[in-house]
């Protein structure tokens, strides 16, 4: 094969479902996909959403396509009514991206205990489930040479002790972490890679609150090691790189979108001595 970037990053033929894929970084996903030249089917409980945003980057001129609709990944019904509908529109997927999720915030000693069902559900059980629902399309589309990809939507909050009232939600996102090697373990023989991208702060409604209020982007970023908040095409060249030819060897993967976060380890013990 030769090792062109046009080659080793290319997704033209290929069909993928980016599951919360009209904002956030699931918008950005799609979008880096599309890039690529893939074929790109995004789905969210908002399918008017879905849609819209579709018609929205199909307006951009990329090589790729994308389709919109509903899909709840939140419920039994919902992931098989959704694995029914993609059934439809086409007999392989080439890319499943894991990335529908919700967090829940309360201050410790105030965190309901419902916060973690609701959680708990969607970012862990409804991920895995979707997974395993769609191993059949997506065993359809692997080759030895080229297998079928999953890649899931963790959280630098997984890697590193950090709660910041979101207690749930980083324990959901080290659960995905765990179940993205388990799941690379298991589906290898099946010729179907499985990793995850653990981001930090990017824009997005879950961090709007901070992001979105009057120099909330620059205060987030002060704490970034590397300086700054993510950006679209940080997530789009990761997902070119593991969907694409170059990432045809790499499973089980945890890899950190997360400016430094991943490797802060508070301050150093003994100072300037």
């Amino acid at each position: 094969m030769t090792m062109t970037p046009s080659v080793l990053f290319d997704l033209s033929g290929k069909t993928a479902l980016v599951t919360g894929g009209a904002t956030g970084i699931g918008r950005m996903a799609t979008t880096g996909l599309m890039a690529a030249g893939a074929r790109v089917l995004i789905a969210s409980r908002k399918g008017d959403a879905c849609v819209a945003v579709s018609t929205e980057l199909n307006g951009l001129g990329l090589s790729g396509t994308a389709e919109g609709f509903g899909g709840d990944v939140g419920s039994e019904i919902g992931i098989a009514q959704l694995c029914q509908d993609i059934a439809q529109r086409t007999d392989k997927l080439d890319i499943l991206i894991n990335n529908a999720g919700r967090t829940w915030g309360a201050p410790l000693g105030h965190f309901p205990f419902e916060a973690w069902e609701k959680v708990m559900t969607l970012n862990v059980a409804g991920m895995f489930h979707l997974t395993q629902s769609l191993l059949p399309l997506l065993s359809a589309a692997a080759t030895d040479e080229d297998p079928a990809r999953v890649v899931n939507t963790g959280s630098v909050m997984g890697e590193v002790p950090m709660g910041d009232k979101v207690y749930s939600y980083a324990v959901s996102k080290a659960g995905v972490h765990h179940m993205t090697r388990i799941l690379a373990k298991d589906l290898a023989a099946r010729r179907i890679t499985v990793n995850a991208l653990a981001p930090g702060p990017f824009p997005s409604k879950m961090t709007a609150f901070a992001v979105e209020q009057q120099d909330g982007e620059t205060r987030v970023a002060s704490r970034v090691p590397l300086g700054r908040i993510g950006r679209p095409h940080d997530v789009a060249a990761a997902l070119q790189f593991l969907c694409g030819h170059g990432g045809s060897y790499v499973t089980g993967a945890v890899i950190p979108l997360s400016g430094g976060i991943n490797v802060g380890t508070g301050p150093e013990i003994f100072g300037d001595h």
